[in-house]
């Protein structure tokens, strides 16, 4: 037989189990996700005008990296730039090392010039680094849907601005 307290016991258990479990709200489908509409249908969303920089190619600020090495964002104005192809790229007439100071642009940085592969120094840009719009991406001047709280820490004092991956590539690595 079980005895009064074993049977008290078992019963506030239960009934903290329940209250625990129990939903206190729910929520419509309007009110989930950042868009604020019906989840299965795409017929009421609006998304906002994207605005991109429309300043020139070296009239433009440079953008801070997001984190250390990571691809800078185009700050300038691409029209005209894309459909990007090994025989065909604008990006690296301003971009290369030996004219970029000139033009005052962001170099290319070594590890575009490096093999992973073979883990060799190559003398023209890898072909695995031609299509620059896979990384970088011109910026929008948008308003985000959500605060990005993200302090990035930097080990350099330019590494804001400049890469060191190439330097970096094998830190920790035994």
């Amino acid at each position: 037989m079980i005895n009064t307290k074993t049977l008290i016991m078992g019963s506030l258990l239960g009934m903290m189990i329940a209250t625990g479990c129990a939903v206190s709200q729910s929520y419509n489908e309007e009110e989930l996700g950042l868009r604020k509409v019906d989840l299965y249908s795409e017929k009421s969303v609006v998304s906002e005008p994207t605005s991109y920089s429309t300043v020139s190619a070296g009239e433009s600020k440079v953008i801070q990296r997001s984190f250390e090495n990571a691809p800078p964002m185009i700050p300038h104005d691409v029209e005209g730039m894309m459909e990007i192809s090994k025989e065909s790229n604008a990006c690296t007439g301003c971009h290369m090392p030996e004219v970029a100071e000139a033009v005052k642009a962001t170099p290319i940085p070594k590890s575009h010039f490096f093999d992973m592969r073979t883990q060799k120094v190559l003398t023209e840009m890898s072909q695995a680094r031609y299509n620059c719009t896979a990384c970088h991406a011109p910026q929008s001047a948008n308003e985000p849907l959500v605060k990005n709280e993200f302090k990035p820490e930097y080990r350099k004092a330019n590494g804001a601005q400049r890469s060191n991956l190439l330097d970096t590539l094998n830190d920790g690595v035994k």
